[in-house]
């Protein structure tokens, strides 16, 4: 088998430990992960899962970070009580997995979760953040829910439709040089088509010699020649989030 069967496949590390800062919740039907901020605030980010789903320690470590900077933070289980996928599952079902499981359908969780937002945490401005699959339903949503004002999609973007350019608030696009599961050439197509299509703020930017994951590691799972792109990505993270919620 090549790479290209292994979708969001990438080595999870030792990282399996990490409990997280904040709590976890229910919203109506939905399971959450939330970390509260330092300080208060009325700005807010969404945090999207990957494949492993809403409590793998390498989403909420991500998440904290962002919730030290002065976000409220939520991570709901975009599952919905499905079972997410594990290092010991076998790629050739992922297939049928995903089915049950498709990032393009997040809408109705999403107008759940910012319905909870605005009401019991009394949140303004919301953005929005995702990895892998969940950076697939960060496009996605950045295409179709202007209370977003914001996205982060990290290593996945929407690919199998033309309807995919024309973002309703800025979005950022984070990605690998050597990501197995996104080419250069998907890459590029993307930058060329936001360009021709986007009328709102956007970037995309390729970090060189990083693999699918890589800005999720904790401390002890980074290489040292990659701590730098690691830890560019994640300012460049939050400075986005900065730049359209806090000010």
């Amino acid at each position: 088998m090549s790479s290209k069967d292994f979708p969001f496949q990438y080595d999870i590390g030792r990282r399996r430990n990490y409990v997280g800062r904040g709590q976890e919740t229910q919203i109506e039907n939905i399971k959450a992960y939330v970390c509260q901020p330092p300080f208060p605030t009325d700005k807010a980010v969404i945090v999207v899962h990957d494949i492993y789903g809403w409590q793998f320690p390498d989403t909420r470590y991500t998440a904290d970070i962002i919730a030290a900077e002065g976000y409220l933070i939520i991570c709901p289980d975009f599952f919905l009580g499905k079972a997410p996928w594990t290092p010991n599952d076998h790629w050739k079902n992922f297939g049928d997995w995903l089915k049950h499981r498709d990032p393009m359908k997040v809408d109705r969780a999403t107008d759940i979760v910012i319905k909870c937002l605005k009401q019991q945490y009394n949140i303004k401005k919301i953005g929005l953040v995702g990895f892998s699959w969940g950076g697939m339903a960060v496009h996605h949503l950045m295409l179709t829910n202007p209370e977003l004002k914001t996205g982060v999609s990290a290593y996945g973007i929407i690919r199998d439709s033309e309807d995919r350019y024309n973002l309703l608030n800025p979005t950022f696009f984070i990605f690998g040089e050597k990501d197995h599961t996104i080419s250069k050439d998907q890459v590029t197509l993307l930058e060329e088509k936001l360009k021709e299509y986007c009328l709102v703020d956007y970037k995309v930017k390729v970090y060189p010699g990083q693999v699918h994951g890589f800005a999720q590691c904790k401390p002890e799972d980074m290489r040292a020649k990659d701590v730098p792109y690691i830890e560019e990505a994640r300012i460049d993270m939050v400075e986005w989030l900065n730049r359209y919620l806090m000010f």
